[in-house]
């Protein structure tokens, strides 16, 4: 499995994964994009474990994408079913990811978010504005842009229907649906197509 890995992680976590894929062995499987998740972990129907990863993140949203999924696992074994972000799986993330922040793994500009974000993680990384658009920068050109980053006004595509960009609620935007004229929230860093600027 490691092999298979080395070719989506940093080279230099490589050695760090290996150990822990070897104190906690799981299936990984590596997936077409999913619009709404990086990855996940679950029980499937047979009842072994699996974690999924979305093979399209750079290395560094992918590292972070496996431990979090793997900080699952080690909550799993050790309690069984219980809140899915709640405080032990934190504990186990924080435990499991603190040995990669380390500028010969991240860039030196991601650590800090990185180190913030550790401080309390959330479900989703996606709900770290900062450490959202510090990652983004190593995707390959997507030619998409966060909503947060659009102008009031702004009309654009998001899953082929057309939304005009309006206020914030929040950590969310309301965007009208222009064809329905239904107003919808976006999570701000929702990715987006962005066809003009129309206040």
């Amino acid at each position: 499995m490691i092999e298979i890995l080395s070719k989506y992680i940093p080279k230099n976590a490589i050695n760090l994964v290996e150990e822990i894929l070897t104190n906690h062995p799981i299936y990984i499987k590596i997936v077409n994009n999913r619009t709404t998740k990086h990855g996940d972990f679950k029980k499937t129907l047979n009842g072994a474990l699996q974690i999924t990863i979305n093979n399209n993140l750079n290395e560094y949203q992918f590292l972070l994408t496996l431990i979090h999924e793997v900080a699952h696992l080690v909550t799993f074994k050790q309690n069984g079913r219980v809140k899915p972000h709640g405080i032990v799986w934190k504990q186990n993330f924080q435990h499991l990811m603190l040995p990669f922040l380390q500028p010969s793994i991240f860039p030196q500009n991601l650590l800090p978010y990185l180190a913030n974000y550790l401080k309390n993680p959330k479900a989703s990384t996606g709900s770290d504005v900062h450490l959202t658009y510090a990652l983004k920068q190593y995707d390959e050109m997507s030619g998409k842009s966060f909503i947060f980053e659009l102008q009031h006004g702004s009309v654009f595509t998001f899953n082929k229907k057309s939304y005009k960009k309006g206020n914030k609620r929040r950590t969310r935007f309301e965007c009208v649906e222009l064809n329905s004229n239904k107003t919808y929230l976006f999570n701000q860093n929702a990715e987006v197509n962005l066809l003009k600027y129309d206040e």
